[in-house]
C-alpha cells in the first residue's frame, strides 16, 4: 500500500467515516436533531469517497496476493498470477484517479442554477444571428438534461437575431456543466446578408455566472438607482404605451441592468434584481481570485469571457475548442445541443489540470 500525501488524507477520511458512523448510531446523537443532521451530512459527504479507498484497498490486497504466487513452482499457475497483475494494476490507476478526483475542493457554485448572458461580438447581424443559434442550442441542452430556461432579458434584431438576450437555467448541476462555457465563441460562414457567397467570421460572447441567493449578496437599496420606461422592440420602436421596463444602476459598481421582457414592471424588476446579484456574486469572486492570484493561476478554466474558447466552422461541419484542442465534425448535432462529448472532455481535462496543480501524489 502507497504512504504519504493522498493515502495519509484518505486514512484520516476513513478514520472520521468511521467515527461518524458510530456517532450516528449512538442513542444519544438521536435525541439532538442538529446534531444528528450534521453527521449525517458529514457522514454522506465522505461516503463515496470511503467506498472508493475501500475498494482500492481491496485491488491493492490482491495484487500482493498475486504477486506472492509468481513465486508458486507450477508455471500455469504463475502465468494466471501475471494475467491478473496486469489486469489489477489497470483497476488500481482507474481507482486511484478516482480518489483524486473525489478529493478536489469542490466548486461551492456547482449544484447552482446559471445565469446565461450571450451577446453578439463583431459581425453585425451575423453575430446577432449567430447568438440566436447559440441560445437555442444551449436551450435544447437544457431541454435534454430536465432544465427550466426562463429568458430574464432580451434585445432582438429585426432580422431575428439577439444583439444580447439573458435567460436563468435552473436545474441539478447546471453550473457544473456549463461552467466552462464561457468565453468567446467564433462563427465562420457564409452570412445570410452575404450576396457574394463569401465566408465571414463573426462572434459571440457567452457569460455563465453562478445564480445568487439574496443571503450571499448585500444590496443596500440605497446603492440602487431604479428608472422605469416604455419597452422598445426591434429597431427601437416603442411596443409598450405603459413605463414597464426597469432600468437598475448599482451606484458603488456602475453595473447597470435593464429589463422589458414582461408586460408588468414588478416582474421585470424582479428579474432585473435576479440578473444584478448574479453580476455582483460574479465581480466579488473575481475579485477574490485577484487578491489570490497564485491560487487563480492553479485554478485553470475559470471564465475568462475576453478568451476565443471555440470555432464553430460551417463550411467544413467543424467545431473546435481551442482549449483542449478537440475538433469534432458533428457542427449541426452540436448547435442541436448535443454538448455532451464537449463538456465530459473539458471537465476530463480540467480535472487532470487541477489534480496536477494540487501535487495530489
Amino acid at each position: 500500500m502507497k504512504t504519504g500525501g493522498i493515502w495519509q488524507r484518505l486514512e484520516v477520511v476513513e478514520h472520521r467515516f468511521t467515527e461518524l458512523e458510530q456517532a450516528l448510531a449512538d442513542p444519544t446523537i438521536l435525541t439532538n436533531p442538529e446534531k444528528y443532521r450534521r453527521y449525517a451530512k458529514e457522514h454522506a459527504e465522505l461516503a463515496k469517497i470511503v467506498q472508493v479507498y475501500r475498494e482500492y484497498k481491496k485491488l491493492d490486497k490482491e495484487l500482493e496476493e498475486n504477486k506472492e504466487l509468481l513465486r508458486d513452482k507450477d508455471e500455469e499457475i504463475r502465468a494466471l498470477a501475471k494475467a491478473e497483475i496486469a489486469a489489477i494494476k489497470e483497476k488500481l490507476e482507474k481507482k486511484e484517479r478516482e480518489l483524486k478526483i473525489l478529493l478536489l475542493p469542490k466548486d461551492p457554485n456547482d449544484e447552482k442554477n446559471v445565469i446565461l448572458e450571450i451577446r453578439a461580438g463583431t459581425g453585425g447581424e451575423e453575430a446577432a444571428l449567430f447568438a440566436a443559434d447559440l441560445f437555442k442550442m444551449y436551450s435544447k441542452y437544457a431541454e435534454a438534461k430536465g432544465w427550466k430556461v426562463d429568458i430574464l432579458s432580451s434585445h432582438l434584431t429585426g432580422m431575428g437575431g439577439f444583439k444580447e438576450v439573458i435567460a436563468s437555467v435552473e436545474g441539478k448541476g447546471a453550473y457544473s456543466r456549463l461552467k466552462y462555457e464561457s468565453g468567446v465563441h467564433r462563427v465562420q460562414r457564409v452570412p445570410e446578408t452575404e450576396s457574394q457567397g463569401r465566408i465571414h467570421t463573426s462572434a459571440v460572447t457567452v457569460a455563465i455566472l453562478p445564480e445568487a441567493e439574496e443571503v450571499e449578496v448585500n444590496i443596500d437599496p440605497k446603492d440602487l438607482k431604479i428608472e422605469v420606461f416604455r419597452s422598445s422592440g426591434p429597431g427601437g420602436q416603442n411596443v409598450n404605451k405603459l413605463e414597464t421596463a426597469v432600468r437598475i444602476t448599482h451606484i458603488p459598481t456602475g453595473i447597470v441592468v435593464q429589463c422589458q421582457d414582461e408586460r408588468s414592471q414588478l416582474k421585470n424588476k424582479m428579474k432585473a434584481m435576479k440578473i444584478l446579484r448574479a453580476r455582483l456574486l460574479d465581480k466579488m469572486r473575481q475579485e477574490q481570485e485577484q487578491q489570490i492570484a497564485e491560487q487563480r493561476r492553479s485554478q485553470v478554466g475559470t471564465g475568462d469571457r475576453s478568451e476565443r474558447i471555440r470555432t464553430y466552422n460551417f463550411p467544413q461541419g467543424r467545431v473546435t475548442d481551442h482549449r483542449i484542442g478537440l475538433t469534432l465534425y458533428r457542427l449541426e448535432e452540436i448547435l442541436e445541443g448535443n454538448l455532451d462529448e464537449i463538456i465530459d472532455a473539458l471537465i476530463t481535462y480540467y480535472q487532470a489540470e487541477a489534480i496536477k496543480n494540487m501535487n495530489l501524489q
